[in-house]
């Protein structure tokens, strides 16, 4: 499948650059032809992509709209206008801040605006799912703040384990009274009850802030509980389920919140924005505002519990017993306890099916190795996958991952015949306005 305008630059990038171009061939390719689970990734469309090309990557605009430190920025007005207009529309919140060039910013930014060094903030702790921008100790939220972490509920014998134990996130707060409590994680399966956090913060008098850079595009399209009016001050990414350009967003309802994160961002932590990227971004938004984006967010949620299902067919456990959202963790100890997360990983990637190793609550292996891995169905959903993709899917990770414990002959008869299966599959299921020449 090819597009027009998709002819034309790669034609030029070809003709300017044969050795940059020849990559980019490559990585098209390997795009195409291989199933992306990854859960944080997502296939862009068309418009979305060529948007990051656009003649807008030729301008610096320090500032605000209205009030730019460089001239020439009349049309960077608008387009950052109307790229906020449409992020307040699709998240009900009434102002965005839309420059932040990453999720990780976005949450520096928050920290900056709500805190001063030092203070205390609550959060899931990384290996139960959280983030490394939520109190990693090399990372500036923990090397600068001071974070204290609520666990999950453990108790097998309980419907509620791995799952968030508010009762404890209450006692954490109430002992340590952070400067804010901080809820949304990076794997984590079940919905989050933000009226449950804002009790909780008012209560022991702390900022409520939500990163929802992973169920962004669920909570966009009402497929998860959106967190205002609970949260004060909301952080997400543009990728992942949002389905933009790579990116961070900030939203709240707030003038005052509003002003110290504009503040902080910059100039606090960032120069120039990336006027190509809000420009993607305010093509995102509009598309996400389309009644089909809804229609995709159900059938990303379909699409999850029938992979998840398959697998625990297979013998393999789904961490907290199942997903309310896009993401699984799979504890791949349940079907072998010889599994690692690494292993599981390179294994997959070799047969066409591109996931990330993860470690589990608890997990008794170190990040590098892993108990688990992580999958998700945001890209598998935008190729136009099903449930029944769903289940040969999950047929062909147990078939890869039962040969790889049989030694490298099996895996490497298995990965290169699960490889050519994978590519028939990808071939019925194009990419979004494909990229390249095939």
């Amino acid at each position: 499948m090819t597009h027009p305008a998709d002819d034309a630059v790669y034609d030029l990038i070809h003709e300017t650059d044969p050795d940059a171009a020849a990559i980019l061939e490559r990585e098209k390719q390997r795009q195409e032809s291989t199933i992306e689970l990854i859960a944080s990734e997502n296939h862009a469309s068309a418009a979305v992509t060529h948007a990051m090309g656009t003649c807008f990557t030729n301008k610096y605009a320090e500032g605000y709209p209205g009030r730019r430190y460089y001239g020439g920025c009349a049309h960077m007005d608008e387009i950052e206008e109307l790229a906020r207009a449409r992020a307040c529309e699709l998240f009900g919140c009434k102002f965005a801040n839309v420059q932040p060039h990453s999720g990780a910013q976005a949450n520096t930014a928050a920290f900056i605006a709500m805190m001063s060094p030092g203070d205390t903030f609550a959060s899931l702790v990384l290996a139960d799912g959280g983030h490394l921008s939520h109190g990693m100790k090399i990372n500036f939220s923990g090397m600068f703040y001071n974070p204290v972490h609520y666990p999950l509920h453990y108790d097998k014998s309980h419907p509620e384990h791995e799952r968030i134990d508010y009762d404890a996130v209450r006692e954490v707060c109430l002992e340590h009274k952070p400067r804010l409590l901080l809820t949304g994680y990076s794997a984590y399966s079940r919905q989050i009850d933000f009226e449950k956090f804002r009790a909780i913060a008012d209560e022991c008098g702390a900022v409520l802030m939500a990163d929802i850079a992973h169920i962004a595009g669920l909570v966009a399209a009402g497929e998860h509980p959106s967190p205002f009016p609970h949260c004060d001050i909301v952080t997400t990414t543009t990728h992942k389920s949002l389905r933009g350009p790579r990116g961070g967003l900030v939203l709240m309802n707030d003038e005052e919140i509003y002003k110290k994160v504009n503040k902080a961002l910059f100039p606090g932590v960032q120069g120039g924005p990336l006027m190509h990227v809000v420009f993607s971004k305010a093509v995102a938004f509009g598309e996400a505002l389309r009644p089909d984006f809804k229609v995709y967010q159900q059938r990303v949620r379909e699409n999850a519990v029938a992979l998840a299902e398959a697998l625990v067919s297979h013998g393999y456990r789904i961490c907290s017993g199942g997903t309310d959202n896009h993401v699984m963790l799979v504890d791949l100890s349940a079907r072998d306890e010889n599994l690692t997360g690494a292993d599981a990983e390179k294994w997959l990637e070799a047969a066409g099916i591109i996931c990330n190793k993860n470690g589990i609550p608890q997990d008794p292996r170190p990040p590098m190795k892993t108990s688990g891995i992580r999958l998700g169905t945001p890209a598998t959903t935008t190729r136009g996958f099903g449930p029944e993709e769903m289940k040969r899917i999950a047929g062909w990770i147990d078939e890869v991952l039962g040969a790889g414990l049989q030694g490298d002959a099996a895996l490497n008869d298995r990965a290169t015949a699960t490889r050519a299966e994978v590519a028939t599959l990808c071939e019925q299921f194009p990419m979004p306005g494909a990229t390249a020449r095939v």
